[in-house]
């Protein structure tokens, strides 16, 4: 399960620079908070799961969106860093 604070400090940062939040971002914030996924793939074939219209560019798309605003980082897996 999410915790909605972190979910929405998320969300509070990328309107602050300027994104639109879609329910795929929605989404796709929800799978990086819940599980310990390790790829984008491993990203995409959850939210494929959720939404069969999201595709595997949105995902690479938005983890570099995340990491640019320094939402979260790449070492091992991906992780909050708020």
């Amino acid at each position: 399960m999410t915790d909605a604070g972190t979910n929405e400090l998320v969300i509070e940062k990328l309107r602050s620079h300027g994104c639109r939040i879609t329910n795929q971002r929605r989404i796709l914030i929800d799978i990086i908070l819940e599980h310990d996924c390790a790829s984008c793939k491993e990203i995409y074939y959850l939210a494929s799961k959720k939404d069969p219209s999201i595709g595997i560019a949105t995902v690479y798309r938005m983890m570099r969106t995340l990491e640019e605003y320094g939402i979260i980082t790449r070492k091992s897996m991906y992780q909050v860093e708020i």
